[in-house]
């Protein structure tokens, strides 16, 4: 889908989409319930879909209507999975179901698109070879079989906390305690509290023993219940960027005490409008896309801790790079560091890509109301945040969608 998008201004309010950070996680910890749980505000975002596929697959009964979903829970200590769990895209639902497959003796494979299969999955390879499981890696998808066992895992904090969030699922299931000892320093520890928080809506407890020490009490059971997603800060700063680029937006529906990392945009995109800072993503990678737009589009910043943007749905710094030179952005790339030099930015004369991924196509559609800009790829929205067009159109901002 191609976009073509025209100068002019976001005005209005607007809803913050589902977080879909909470509903992955609050959908598998449904299907660990002994019960039928209802999960309110659950988006139609296609990584979201991947996890529903997966849970069905496994046996889950869900029922889905409107953004609610009504799940009745499953045995994962013998589910055995009827097909390949799809995961289409999505990095977080491929993750956190690798230790849920091994929690049976059963033989599982997991399959998804080529990009994603290419993620590193060293973490759970590592534990693979040391604890004796099944995980058989080839381009066409992951072959796991377990059982899981308690006890201590160590695991690297600096690749992905997607992976300690897998083990946490599949630990708190088991008989006996376990310990998650991380080893390195740790990236996005927001989300494995936002981990510990889905699993406490549920009945379940983990807890910090120290800042590397993870505890999970065995024989712990999942109670049923009634829950809602909150709003998602990760899809929210791209509309609210449009209050840094000339337009006066209300975002509503976000959680003041909300515990998702990608909160810190709130005081990242004033640093912006101030001078050239230096800022460190470590933590809040997928704000990236929308931080280097802001700031091509201001005075140029410094952003530190940009390695893993390598392995997102598109090399991010990179891409980035090549579709804001377009505007007239200048951008040097590094190993850990993306560097933006103040420019004078212009309308696009080249089709600009949105590369397969949504946050770039979000970003692009910011730095495009301004400068005007037509967009090839713009589906890749449906990613994480189906409505974003629709809603930024609410907004003002005017655009034709067409086939490319």
């Amino acid at each position: 889908m191609r976009v073509e998008i025209e100068k002019s201004t976001a005005r209005g309010r607007v809803y913050a989409p589902p977080s879909k950070s909470m509903a992955h996680r609050l959908l598998i910890a449904a299907a660990m319930c002994d019960g039928e749980s209802e999960i309110v505000g659950i988006s139609s975002c296609e990584d979201v879909l991947a996890t529903i596929d997966c849970l069905r697959t496994l046996g889950a009964k869900i029922e889905y209507e409107g953004d609610s979903v009504r799940i009745l829970g499953i045995d994962f200590l013998s589910a055995r999975a009827s097909e390949s769990l799809a995961c289409r895209e999505s990095g977080s639902t491929l993750r956190f179901f690798i230790p849920l497959l091994w929690l049976s003796g059963n033989e599982a494979r997991l399959v998804g698109s080529e990009k994603l299969l290419s993620r590193p999955q060293s973490v759970y390879e590592e534990i693979a070879k040391e604890k004796s499981l099944l995980l058989e890696k080839t381009s066409n998808g992951i072959t796991l079989r377990g059982p899981l066992a308690s006890g201590e895992y160590r695991v690297r904090g600096d690749v992905s906390s997607q992976f300690i969030t897998g083990l946490l699922f599949a630990l708190s299931l088991l008989q006996d305690d376990s310990r998650i000892v991380i080893t390195t320093a740790l990236e996005s520890r927001s989300y494995i509290d936002l981990t510990i928080s889905a699993m406490a809506e549920f009945g379940v407890k983990v807890i910090w023993e120290n800042d590397s020490t993870l505890y999970v009490e065995g024989a712990q059971k999942y109670k049923a219940g009634r829950v809602s997603v909150e709003g998602d800060y990760s899809g929210s700063a791209f509309a609210d960027a449009f209050n840094y680029i000339g337009g006066k937006v209300d975002v509503l529906g976000l959680k003041t005490d909300s515990l998702q990392g990608d909160r810190v945009y709130k005081t990242l995109f004033p640093l912006l409008d101030g001078g050239c800072p230096e800022i460190n993503i470590e933590d809040c990678p997928d704000l990236a896309p929308i931080l280097f737009t802001l700031a091509a589009m201001k005075n140029g910043a410094t952003f530190i801790g940009t390695r893993r943007l390598k392995i997102k749905e598109s090399d991010r710094a990179e891409v980035m790079r090549e579709e804001l030179s377009k505007f007239g952005a200048d951008i040097s790339v590094m190993d850990n560091m993306v560097r933006i030099f103040p420019a004078t930015l212009h309308t696009p004369r080249e089709i600009l890509f949105g590369h397969n991924d949504h946050r770039i196509v979000m970003s692009l559609a910011a730095i495009s109301s301004v400068y005007g800009g037509v967009i090839d790829g713009c589906e890749a929205v449906k990613k994480s945040y189906p409505d974003f067009f629709s809603d930024i159109k609410k907004l003002g901002i005017k655009f034709r969608t067409y086939e490319a």
